[in-house]
């Protein structure tokens, strides 16, 4: 009775919302400055980016209809490429997760120091702020899938007032002198929208957050789609517009430089420094709320690859709609990652592992790509979904594409070092795979044992017929 009061399926508003506050960290609220040297084109790599960020997201709906299990591109890369495939897709989105969360902790403290101004920082305190920052969260999760839906939704409509606040409002105050040039890096047009867009592209990682926890949805079928769909349009809207009021209420000269832009706009628009704390608040609530999500995410995908073998059994353990040990585990290392950030006296090992992350993200979006590419390809359409052949083979491509872009946009330090991290994960695969086949020969040596004591038997019978 415990479990079902504590376990609800999510519906299309939470799953929505899990999609919108995935994509949605603590990195929206330096977006414009981090663009801002490229000049106005850099909203164009928005559009772009955001037209192949929802053909992902229609990616993502599409295979749903395939096969709605928990564990999303996982999934759908193993029953294309099988088990090897599978475990890389697995692996690489286990690792970007908890560490990600690590960084979206650490990050997170900056913020409260914001909201609490005055008071001497520690590294002690620092380091318990983002130990804190991890585990509320994390406790929500272990509560059941109740508490990961409410925390999700409110935390989710507490960050988008303050962001839409300036998104719309901004619009009033506009002012084009404010805007600075097309091409502020003087190259070529092509050059610049491409050095924005690298750092643009991270923006809509968790476009896939439905897909991971499709068994957890309301008919998933329909719903995964609509939700990454609206949850990748709806956090569109909010970068756009953000970006937008945010280039015409502060001076370009002065957005290069700034290291709270959306808080200068609403100084900007209001005068005073309120603005920063409204910010302030608005961060730390988005964090949270991407945690919540994120900490899900770590426990969904070792989950589903436990379940066929590729993953220690222990993490296909559940209560109350949760894989438990995965959290508990992504917990823990991201916990223990942020311990050695903040005691290591050097932030090398750690902006290190944040940069393999990057590439990792990449793996299992160009794995899923892949395989509604191989679905249609391999006269195995029906799978996918029935007509309009065209019509999803040109969104499989260009989900491919926007995939393909992450990986060139990580850089060559990122990409060098994800792919010594993801061949890392081949010796695990050697480990479960041998580990596996060895059980098997054994229950297949247990069961002819029995077939021939049996046939033993029987002989022994048939001699004692006189």
């Amino acid at each position: 009775m415990l479990d079902q009061h504590h376990t609800r399926r999510f519906g299309l508003p939470t799953a929505t919302a899990l999609v919108m506050g995935n994509i949605i960290g603590g990195g929206i609220f330096l977006l414009p400055a981090s663009v801002a040297p490229y000049g106005t084109l850099s909203l164009l790599a928005f559009v772009v980016l955001t037209v192949g960020a929802i053909a992902l997201a229609l990616v993502f709906g599409r295979l749903a209809r395939r096969d709605p299990s928990t564990g999303g591109p996982y999934v759908h890369a193993r029953a294309a490429f099988g088990d090897f495939a599978g475990f890389l897709s697995a692996w690489s989105y286990w690792t970007m997760t908890w560490v990600s969360n690590a960084a979206l902790a650490v990050a997170a403290v900056g913020y409260v120091h914001v909201l609490a101004p005055g008071h001497a920082s520690s590294k002690g305190m620092d380091l318990a702020i983002a130990l804190l920052a991890l585990w509320l969260p994390a406790l929500a999760n272990l509560a059941g899938t109740r508490w990961i839906g409410a925390v999700q939704l409110v935390s989710t409509v507490l960050k988008f007032i303050p962001l839409l606040f300036v998104a719309v409002v901004g619009l009033f105050f506009f002012d084009p002198d404010n805007m600075g040039p097309f091409n502020a890096g003087g190259g070529s047009a092509v050059g610049g929208m491409s050095a924005a867009a690298a750092i643009l592209l991270y923006s809509y990682l968790g476009v896939e957050s439905a897909s991971m926890s499709a068994g957890e949805m309301e008919n998933p079928e329909r719903n995964v789609g609509r939700a990454s769909v609206l949850g990748t349009i709806g956090a569109a809207v909010v970068y756009l517009l953000g970006t937008v009021s945010v280039f015409g209420t502060v001076a370009h000269k002065d957005l290069v430089n700034s290291t709270a832009p959306f808080s200068d706009a609403v100084d900007a628009m209001f005068g005073g420094t309120w603005g920063g704390t409204l910010i302030a608040l608005a961060a730390v609530v988005s964090i949270v709320g991407a945690l919540n999500g994120w900490i899900l995410m770590s426990a969904q995908a070792p989950y589903a690859a436990a379940k066929d073998g590729l993953f220690p059994a222990v993490f296909a353990k559940r209560r109350r709609g949760v894989p438990t040990v995965g959290v508990f585990v992504g917990v823990i290392l991201a916990s223990l990652l942020t311990v050695v950030n903040y005691t290591s006296g050097s932030n090398g090992v750690f902006a290190t592992l944040v940069l393999i992350t990057t590439f990792s993200a990449t793996v299992p979006y160009l794995l899923a790509a892949g395989a509604q590419l191989y679905f249609l390809l391999a006269g195995r359409r029906d799978e996918v979904r029935t007509g309009r052949f065209v019509w999803d083979l040109v969104l499989a491509l260009a989900g491919f594409g926007f995939s393909f872009w992450l990986v060139s946009g990580a850089g060559y330090a990122a990409v060098y070092q994800g792919v010594l991290f993801l061949f890392a994960g081949v010796l695990v695969y050697v480990v479960i795979a041998a580990r596996r086949q060895s059980q098997s020969q054994g229950a297949d040596g247990a069961a002819a044992g029995d077939g021939t004591a049996a046939a033993g038997d029987g002989t022994a019978a048939e001699a004692r017929i006189p």
